[in-house]
């Protein structure tokens, strides 16, 4: 993912409301959100490029209530083309059983075999304890990004936050207007797991900043534009996917993809249920 905004124990009805885009290069073989055959509680999109490491996911969600979700730091000089595919991390999460910073003490001295990211997990199995953590494997000092050595307990309090490519609520100008109009769609929501469109179109977006708001992480100028936008839009690399998911505090959740190329919409699948402790569950398509 490239830019997440999410709401977090913010809204009277749901615990957890997300909207996200995916940018990627519209030739990477990837598969639609669906439920994983060798994981059968998880949903999610699957990568299918070459890779090294277990091909994994951006974003996924589990019928007993896990979250994940990854956007990768954009740092182009420090990118190793050894280093394992960031989308592994995930699917290891969704398909575990650890709590989040659990998973994340598990993992900590992993971390370093991956380019920079960011990873999303919350935990709603328990509504009367759930949480959600966000770790990253990378810092800024000053203006410079450098590799985290120590994991500190990253627990989110409740509150509206905005990710992209950069640490947590990094003021960028896609995450500024678009957390603004994301707080506005949230508090608009009746709780009702309708109107999931007020999300799809704020996603769409497709404004660029003005040269002096483009963050400097590398790349050229005309690419930094281009991707300041909430909606990117290149002959080759843009937003692949739109999600939104809600999660209602009685359990009933709903998430909605559509997808793009660089001709427009390519598909949308729309998935509801009710969280389950086991097997009992309760899903449609």
């Amino acid at each position: 993912m490239c830019l997440i905004l999410f709401a977090w124990k913010s809204h009277p009805d749901y615990p957890l409301v997300v909207a996200a885009n995916r940018d990627e290069f519209y030739a990477r073989d990837t598969e639609p959100m669906a439920w994983w055959p060798e994981h059968p509680q998880m949903l999610a999109g699957r990568d299918k490029a070459d890779v090294i490491g277990s091909p994994g996911t951006w974003l996924g969600f589990t019928k007993t209530g896990r979250f994940a979700a990854l956007t990768n730091v954009r740092a182009p000089s420090e990118k190793s083309p050894d280093a394992r595919t960031r989308g592994e991390l995930p699917v290891q999460y969704l398909a575990g059983n650890n709590k989040p910073q659990d998973y994340v003490q598990e993992n900590a001295k992993r971390f370093h075999l991956y380019n920079g990211f960011n990873l999303l997990m919350a935990d709603l199995s328990d509504p009367t304890n759930a949480e959600m953590h966000w770790v990253s494997n990378r810092l800024m000092m000053g203006a410079s990004i450098r590799p985290r050595k120590v994991f500190p307990d990253q627990a989110l309090e409740a509150g509206i936050y905005g990710l992209s490519n950069a640490m947590l609520d990094t003021p960028w100008p896609k995450v500024n207007h678009r957390v603004a109009a994301f707080a506005q769609a949230v508090a608009m929501d009746d709780g009702k797991l309708k109107n999931a469109e007020r999300y799809l179109q704020l996603l769409a977006d497709t404004r660029e900043a003005n040269t002096q708001e483009l963050p400097n992480t590398g790349v050229s100028t005309d690419w930094e534009k281009a991707l300041s936008a909430a909606f990117i839009q290149t002959p080759s690399y843009g937003t692949c996917a739109s999600t939104v998911l809600r999660v209602r505090k009685d359990g009933h959740f709903e998430i909605i993809e559509r997808r793009f190329d660089a001709s427009g919409t390519v598909g949308h699948e729309m998935i509801s249920g009710t969280l389950a402790k086991a097997e009992d569950s309760n899903l449609s398509a």
